[in-house]
């Protein structure tokens, strides 16, 4: 009687098996906790984002505790009235240099979140507009990105800066903005209002780039044919722009907007560090720098406490946007 054998399974046969009845999120979620650098990336800005939120009590001293006899303190030193530890030392007001590191992180974060967040707003909105209309729609728009793109943004980031953070007591803004701002960082007014008024003067020059990249998105998109499909049986534009155009066109906008969190961190920490951005007492990474490098030379801690974490969360965006990128890559075999 003859038997049978069954030969063993192709390598990743399973694998593709298994992903036939899984969804595309759940085969992207999949491929990225696969990618070790990018979750051990996500770990540390969870932890930091954590300690930014629970700054109020976390922190060993009130955020703005001047004290001129522990200037400068080093690392893991006593305060010599007191004896209270300093974790990470003091800077040159002898405010806690870990109080105010983790009060900086939200400032600094919540700069970049926010400006990220509204330049994939304008991007997306306006790509898309351009790429599926067409016509005179895309003629204007990319003759606005075009100017946009030519001008040089550092020089006009610094002008608007000093013009309007300098000038933030005679700059109105509504409430529906200055409130969110003042209850997420828990700082007066005032405060917020430099922090808004930051993350609106990065925003405005930030967006070409996402618009060129949904533009180019959109124009592929609108040409296949289940958009002729809905075409033909009577959808609207709007309807198929929001349910068949914008969905298919979305993913390469994730790794845009991760990627775009580094990029609008390292502008808030440029801008603080020259003078441009919001003012002491409030606390940033960029402006905790720039006070520092006065003293590195006789105390080269001091800018390498807030340094350290802008390189952290720097590093964690890039890794993170890789891991994105790898996991929505259509070419990788699932």
């Amino acid at each position: 009687m003859a038997t049978t054998t069954s030969a063993p399974a192709a390598p990743g046969a399973l694998d593709r098996l298994q992903t036939r009845s899984e969804g595309q999120w759940a085969v992207v979620f999949r491929r990225f906790r696969r990618h070790r650098l990018a979750m051990v990336s996500l770990a540390v800005l969870i932890l930091i984002f954590t300690a930014s939120i629970l700054a109020p009590w976390i922190a060993p001293f009130p955020r703005d505790d001047i004290g001129l006899n522990r200037t400068r303190l080093p690392p893991m030193s006593a305060d010599p009235a007191t004896g209270q530890l300093h974790i990470l030392g003091t800077d040159h007001l002898g405010r806690d240099f870990f109080t105010r590191v983790i009060y900086a992180a939200r400032v600094s974060l919540m700069v970049a979140v926010s400006v990220t967040t509204l330049v994939a707003i304008i991007g997306t909105t306006l790509g898309l507009l351009a790429g599926f209309f067409g016509s005179w729609v895309d003629n204007t728009i990319s003759r606005i990105m075009e100017f946009v793109a030519t001008i040089p943004d550092l020089p006009i980031l610094l002008i608007l800066s000093a013009i309007m953070i300098q000038n933030a007591d005679l700059i109105v803004l509504p409430s529906w903005i200055i409130g969110p701002v003042a209850w997420i960082m828990a700082v007066p007014n005032r405060e917020a209002t430099q922090v808004a008024l930051l993350i609106l003067v990065l925003a405005s020059l930030g967006w070409v780039g996402v618009a060129r990249l949904m533009r180019g998105m959109v124009l592929q998109v609108r040409e296949m044919q289940y958009i002729e499909s809905a075409r033909a049986l009577g959808g609207s534009n709007a309807w198929i722009l929001l349910k068949h155009v914008f969905p298919n066109a979305f993913p390469p906008l994730i790794v845009a907007f991760t990627l775009g969190l580094n990029g609008a961190l390292v502008s808030e920490v440029a801008i603080s560090f020259l003078g441009f951005g919001v003012q002491d007492p409030t606390p940033t990474w960029g402006n905790m720098m720039g006070f520092a490098t006065s003293y590195m030379f006789n105390h080269p801690w001091m800018p390498l406490i807030p340094g350290l974490p802008i390189f952290l969360c720097s590093l964690a965006f890039n890794f993170i946007g890789d891991g994105l990128r790898d996991a929505l890559d259509p070419r990788l075999k699932l």
